[in-house]
């Protein structure tokens, strides 16, 4: 029996477009790939190891003619609109008050911090939650096994009684390999309105 829910943010929640995102972010760099030192500073920065500034930093010393508030957006080119059809889901599910909520999220301060400015329901969605874990926060990021057991851990949860919903295969893969039932929703053809529409089999 599912006792708790657990959810990533990005395209569950609020719509992102990734692939948009790093072509963007290419052309204004002038640069065919990102470099595997710039990979892993995303990375360090995505686990709060780094402080924003730092990350920025590194950045601007490697593309000197891009000031920082530019570098800014085009780091935060990837976020788009948060339905509130959504929000309102969500709302219900937490006054049924039939399953534990949990946000599991790889975010960093930059994002988080242009969705506080820019969807205004922000407080509301977070409130909905029982637990509320952003990777720069706890120094933990997806899909390392890590995460999913500091959560089982803090929360006194059994893996068997949770779902995991997330875009990512990865962090589907690892959550999969702890026990933990998954669903990987499909950006543009699933929509977490339809988790029980989608997954009755888990809750009958």
């Amino acid at each position: 029996m599912i006792k708790t829910l657990i959810f990533d943010f990005g395209n569950v929640f609020i719509n992102l477009d990734i692939e948009g995102a790093k072509n963007h972010a290419l052309k204004q760099f002038d640069i065919e790939d990102l470099s595997e030192e710039m990979l892993g500073f995303n990375s360090f920065y995505e686990q709060g190891l780094i402080s924003t500034n730092e990350f920025l930093e590194f950045f601007s010393d490697n593309f000197p003619h891009i000031s920082k508030d530019q570098l800014v957006d085009i780091w935060n080119y990837m976020l788009k609109d948060f339905p509130k059809y959504r929000l309102e889901f969500l709302q219900n599910l937490k006054k049924e008050k039939k399953y534990k909520l949990i946000l599991l999220s790889n975010t960093n301060e930059l994002h988080i911090n242009w969705i506080k400015k820019n969807v205004p329901f922000y407080n509301d969605f977070k409130n909905c939650f029982d637990a509320f874990y952003l990777s720069h926060e706890i120094n933990l990021s997806k899909p390392s096994a890590d995460i999913f057991e500091f959560v089982l851990n803090e929360n006194n949860l059994e893996a068997s009684e949770c779902l995991f919903i997330d875009d990512n295969k990865d962090n589907i893969i690892s959550a999969k390999d702890l026990k933990i039932k998954t669903w990987h929703i499909k950006p543009f053809e699933d929509d977490i309105i339809n988790l029980f529409k989608t997954n009755s089999g888990l809750f009958d």
